[in-house]
Parts: structure tokens; C-alpha cells; sequence
């Protein structure tokens, strides 16, 4: 069942905003990364192929490849979010922009070359093959596609060959000046959110019969209510959090309160995780109760609060987080390969 947003089906609305950002984000990578070509120090020949060439050819592929498998990844967003269903909504943010920056850190890199020569080459068989009608009485591919695939290779081969001794460069920088700065900043966000969504599901578990709507995606219509006095207190409280935890990173404030916050939001999440499972199996048949689902949100949550309350060292920090974004990876790209 697709989640939707006002009418709007949000794994569609996360294809049509991927078809938009990700040629917008190759170009602004492309402007900010200071790449240069190993077989010539021209100015100008560095600007026409790095600054415009690559980031052209590289959008392009990306556009094409997301317009001719977006109705294969709207299915895949769809059954990727059933799968991990279990799995808390604040922890799903956290861990799926990190799953998803991990992903563009060092897998975009290495797949775009692959992805660019493929969508070149199925352009090229597309153009001399688009007037066959009749597909059964020659299943092979002419000698003048196979000409034509090949010399549509060559512009994003070249474009890769250009920069492949800059390919680390690029994790490097976008590792070390977008997302360690930013991660202090992340890790708070998280944290109050999950502290303030698991007071609002303590709520909701008495008020609704025990099936939180921020915990499970599907609740049959009759179960269903909505209580905005309950998102207006959750917000309310996700702001204050935010509030106290911020001023204690920037050193204005010592607000060590915080951390029994974040406390009291872990042991209510494990209660209300507990209830609404053996409630919700009991009760309807198809209550989303996935193992994958449990075993990630097990991983989750007792990192989060290990990290918001004890010192650990940034590595065990940093190995968790590729830890969670490789599983992450590993259920997207699994869906999108098995689904039918």
C-alpha cells in the first residue's frame, strides 16, 4: 500500500524529486569540486569537460535511467518502507539520510560511469531499432547497433576516463566537508525527534487502542483517528528538545536535563514497540510484524541511545552508522532487483 501526502503517493513524489535533484546535485558537485584532467593543464579544456561535459553526460544518463525505471522505483520505495515498517519513523529519517548519503558518497561515484554507459548504449539501441515491429522472426542485434552502441559508449567512457584518478577526491570531499560538520547537528535533530515522537506514541497507546500511527504504517480505517492535539504537543516538545540540546552543543547552555529526555524517550519507545506488537498480532491479520523490520530497529534504537548517553569513541560511532547504511542499502537494492 503506497503512503501518500495530501492525495499525493509519496514513493511517486520521491521519484519526481530524484528525476530534479540528482542532475542538479552532479552539477553543483561538479562547480564545487576542484577536479582537474590528468592530460592537460588547460584552463579552458579543464572547464568545457569538467565544469559542463562530465555533469552533462553524467545528468543526462541519471535522467533517463530514473524516467525508464520510475514506475519500478516507485514500487520498490513502496515495498522498501513496507519491509522496514517496524522500524520508528524518527529512526527511519536518521538512518535513511545517512543510508542515503553513504550511498551517494561512495556507491554514486563508482555505479554513475556503469550507469552512463549502459543508458547510452540502450540510447543508441533504442534509435536504430525503434521501427522493428516484429521482434520473433530476429531475435539477434545488427551489426550497425552493435557499431552504434559502441561509439555511444565512448562519450561517457571518455568523460570517466578524465577524471579516474579524482574519483577518491570526490568521497573525500563530500566526507569530510558536508558530512562530519554536519553530523553533531544531525544526531540532535534525531534525538529530540525521537524523544518527542515517543512521548506522542505513549499517547496515542492509550488513546487509540494501543496502535500508534507513528509506529505503523498500516492500521485498518476504523482503528484510525486522528488527534492533532497530540502532533500540536509533539511539535511543541520536538522544538524544546531541540532547544535545550542545541544550546548544550554551542556551549550557551548546560542543559544535562537533556539526557533524561532522551532516556525516558528510549524505555517509552520500547514499551510501546512491545505493546503495539503483541496487540497488533493478535488483532489483524496483517499487521506489518517483518523480521528485518525488528532487527533494524533493534540495531537503531539501542545505538541512538548509546550515543546520546555515554562517551564512545568516534570510530564505534562512524562504523555503526556505515554499519545501518549498508543495510539499508543492501534491503533497497535487494527490492529493486526481486520485485516483480
Amino acid at each position: 500500500m503506497s503512503k501518500t501526502v495530501k492525495g499525493l503517493i509519496f514513493s511517486r513524489l520521491i521519484v519526481l524529486l530524484s528525476i530534479i535533484l540528482v542532475p542538479v546535485s552532479i552539477f553543483l558537485i561538479y562547480s564545487l569540486v576542484d577536479f582537474s584532467l590528468w592530460y592537460s593543464n588547460d584552463e579552458i579544456l579543464n572547464f568545457w569537460i569538467i565544469k559542463i561535459l562530465i555533469p552533462l553526460v553524467y545528468s543526462a544518463s541519471w535522467l533517463f535511467f530514473l524516467i525508464l525505471f520510475a514506475n519500478r522505483f516507485a514500487d520498490t520505495m513502496d515495498a522498501f518502507d513496507e519491509k522496514i515498517s517496524v522500524v520508528p519513523s524518527r529512526l527511519k529519517f536518521f538512518y535513511g539520510i545517512n543510508a542515503v548519503y553513504i550511498l551517494f558518497i561512495f556507491l554514486f561515484p563508482l555505479i554513475t560511469p556503469v550507469v552512463s554507459v549502459l543508458v547510452f548504449a540502450s540510447f543508441a539501441w533504442r534509435l536504430t531499432t525503434f521501427r522493428k515491429e516484429n521482434w520473433e522472426d530476429d531475435s539477434k542485434t545488427s551489426t550497425l547497433t552493435k557499431i552504434m552502441m559502441g561509439l555511444f559508449s565512448i562519450i561517457p567512457l571518455f568523460c570517466t576516463v578524465s577524471i579516474i584518478h579524482q574519483y577518491l577526491d570526490l568521497s573525500f570531499y563530500l566526507w569530510n566537508n558536508i558530512w562530519i560538520p554536519i553530523l553533531p547537528y544531525l544526531f540532535i535533530f534525531s534525538y529530540s525527534l525521537f524523544t518527542a515522537l515517543a512521548i506522542g506514541s505513549l499517547i496515542l497507546l492509550f488513546l487509540n487502542s494501543g496502535i500508534s500511527e507513528y509506529e505503523q504504517i498500516y492500521v485498518e480505517p476504523q482503528k484510525k483517528k486522528t488527534f492533532w492535539q497530540v502532533r500540536i504537543l509533539v511539535f511543541i516538545l520536538f522544538v524544546f528538545f531541540l532547544y535545550l540540546d542545541v544550546s548544550r552543543y554551542l556551549g550557551l547552555n548546560d542543559y544535562d536535563i537533556i539526557d533524561l529526555f532522551y532516556w525516558a524517550g528510549f524505555i517509552i519507545i520500547i514499551f510501546t514497540s512491545l505493546v503495539n506488537y503483541a496487540r497488533g498480532k493478535s488483532k489483524y491479520n496483517n499487521f506489518k510484524g517483518h523480521l528485518i523490520g525488528y532487527f533494524l530497529a533493534v540495531i537503531f534504537i539501542g545505538s541512538n541511545v548509546v550515543f546520546s548517553t555515554s562517551e564512545i569513541s568516534e570510530l564505534l560511532r562512524v562504523w555503526s552508522l556505515l554499519i545501518s547504511a549498508v543495510l539499508y542499502i543492501f534491503i533497497l537494492f535487494y527490492t529493486f532487483a526481486t520485485i516483480e
